[in-house]
């Protein structure tokens, strides 16, 4: 499958990472960037992640086949409108965002009325890090890559979509807008929460300074996910807060019921905590690695 033109709407991590892949692998005949700001636009070129990079949302949009949306959850709805005059009749619009139902509910529309179709997508994958230069052309490789259709979703357009991010290395997976925001709500999005929530506590500049000397690489794995762009995390939490709120519920019940079994020094109870996050954990690793027919 090849492209005569894709263009990428914010070319950080994940946008840079797309462009990188896309390239590389020949899947468009001409990469377009969009980036907010001037001083980004050598970065993009530079780190080789688009053919040419343009603060002009419509020039980079103009004729282009594919349109991905790559900036952050709160921006997409306006950066659609502002594009929608460029838009090609009969385009394909997709994006990378992690909460899935809001987005599609809002642009559906509006990008049908353009006369072209919009698929949304949710690559399970990222970093700590942002930036054009944190991007690697690898970082789909063995992803789980979301896509969310609807009853009125164009079937064409949708398989094109799948096959762009197998053909990124990335396994697809349909699921309901609905579902999906349900379902990250406690695999992707609370264990940011809780990585913030611990290096907001541990990390308190009021707690003694020894105690930043006993973090050691245990807390440093659990809370890398803390590093992550606080504009993005803040757009996802707002998004699916219904979704969040409800995951958080069950997650501070789990901590409840942990806690009361340790003040009564119920060892037996403790072990099993222990034991069960430990098989559970464990067989889910065992399980995760893809096998040769994905």
């Amino acid at each position: 499958m090849r492209f005569q033109k894709i263009t990428i709407v914010g070319v950080g991590l994940l946008g840079g990472s797309i462009g990188l892949g896309a390239r590389r692998r020949g899947l468009a005949r001409e990469v377009a960037g969009f980036v907010r700001r001037a001083a980004s636009l050598k970065d993009c070129e530079r780190a080789g992640a688009v053919d040419y990079a343009t603060t002009d949302l419509l020039a980079a949009v103009s004729q282009a086949d594919l349109v991905i949306l790559c900036t952050p959850l709160a921006q997409m709805r306006s950066r659609v409108e502002e594009m929608l005059p460029a838009i090609k009749r009969g385009a394909i619009v997709t994006d990378v965002g992690s909460v899935k139902a809001g987005i599609v509910r809002e642009v559906c529309g509006i990008i049908r009325k353009a006369g072209a179709h919009f698929v949304g997508s949710h690559p399970m994958a990222g970093a700590e890090k942002t930036g054009v230069w944190a991007a690697r052309e690898d970082l789909f490789e063995n992803a789980i890559c979301v896509v969310t259709p609807t009853k009125n979703t164009n079937p064409a357009a949708l398989q094109k979509v799948e096959r762009f991010w197998k053909s990124l290395g990335g396994r697809t997976l349909r699921l309901t807008p609905q579902l999906h925001d349900q379902l990250v709500s406690r695999s992707s999005h609370l264990p940011h929460v809780a990585a913030a929530a611990l290096a907001n506590l541990v990390l308190n500049p009021a707690n003694p300074q020894t105690q930043l000397q006993l973090c050691a690489s245990g807390f440093r794995d659990a809370t890398r996910i803390a590093s992550g762009s606080p504009e993005m995390w803040r757009d996802i939490a707002l998004a699916n807060r219904k979704n969040l709120s409800r995951a958080l519920d069950a997650f501070v019940a789990e901590l409840q019921k942990f806690q009361r079994v340790l003040k009564t020094s119920d060892a037996r109870a403790v072990a099993k905590f222990f034991e069960s996050a430990k098989s559970r954990r464990d067989s889910w690793c065992a399980g995760s690695a893809p096998t040769s027919s994905e």
